[in-house]
């Protein structure tokens, strides 16, 4: 998988241990390249077969991270802390901060969240005409009804919205007399989704785990906080 499709400034950043400030400095006294022509926008887009110099010395982007962690409660998908803190405090690289998190879970939300410093890749699992699967482990307060997974089929009527949800996948499991424990997979990742589609049946979420996100599942060996680069092969699922 290719890496550089980026901001000029960010890819100093990736380059060195300049700060994106310092890079903006050495952008407007004129010190950078792109392809021998001097650049001082920050914003330029530098792709695959661009030479990039700083003073004459050829620049080199780190090669792109991909991580998972098993994201626990009371921490938040930002990379500010809020009134919870950032899960990245506990994902020990380099720079944790220059990563992102691609398709954000509740602060009361576990499961998978995954991390990387790759735009084009993390549009792939955000982008709303990628229609990427998400699948949870959802516990509800209330016996499921099973005229409901006929509804998730058919699409749910949130609220505030002018349309219904793109099909969803629900499948009882665990005690199947108390059927309060159901598998859901959806394609789109609006605002508290989850939540909101069983709420729109009258039942309320009680716990939430993501157990998948694409073809990347969640290993169960995979402690609650912990985390691990992304094998070569699950980061190829992505396209």
């Amino acid at each position: 998988m290719t890496t550089l499709n980026m901001r000029l400034d960010k890819f100093i950043c990736k380059s060195t241990e300049l700060s994106r400030n310092e890079a903006k400095s050495l952008l407007k006294k004129g010190e950078v390249k792109v392809n021998g022509e001097t650049i001082k926008n920050p914003t330029t887009q530098v792709h695959e077969n661009n030479t990039v110099t700083v003073n004459g010395h050829s620049l080199q982007a780190r090669t792109s991270r991909y991580i998972m962690m098993n994201k626990p409660l009371d921490t938040i998908c930002s990379n500010v802390d809020e009134n919870y803190p950032s899960l990245l405090h506990f994902i020990d690289v380099d720079k944790a901060f220059d990563l992102h998190i691609a398709g954000r879970l509740d602060v009361d939300t576990t499961g998978l969240v995954l991390v990387t410093d790759d735009g084009r890749w993390s549009h792939n699992i955000i982008s709303p005409k990628k229609c990427c699967k998400k699948t949870y482990r959802v516990w509800l307060r209330d016996p499921l009804n099973d005229e409901v997974i006929e509804h998730f089929k058919m699409g749910v009527q949130l609220q505030g919205e002018s349309s219904l949800t793109r099909p969803a996948e629900l499948i009882l499991v665990g005690d199947r007399d108390e059927k309060k424990e159901v598998l859901l997979t959806i394609t789109e990742g609006k605002y508290h989704q989850v939540k909101r589609m069983f709420a729109a049946v009258y039942n309320k979420v009680v716990g939430l785990h993501r157990e998948q996100v694409g073809e990347i599942v969640l290993p169960n060996d995979l402690a609650l906080g912990q985390w691990r680069y992304l094998t070569e092969e699950e980061v190829n699922t992505v396209e």
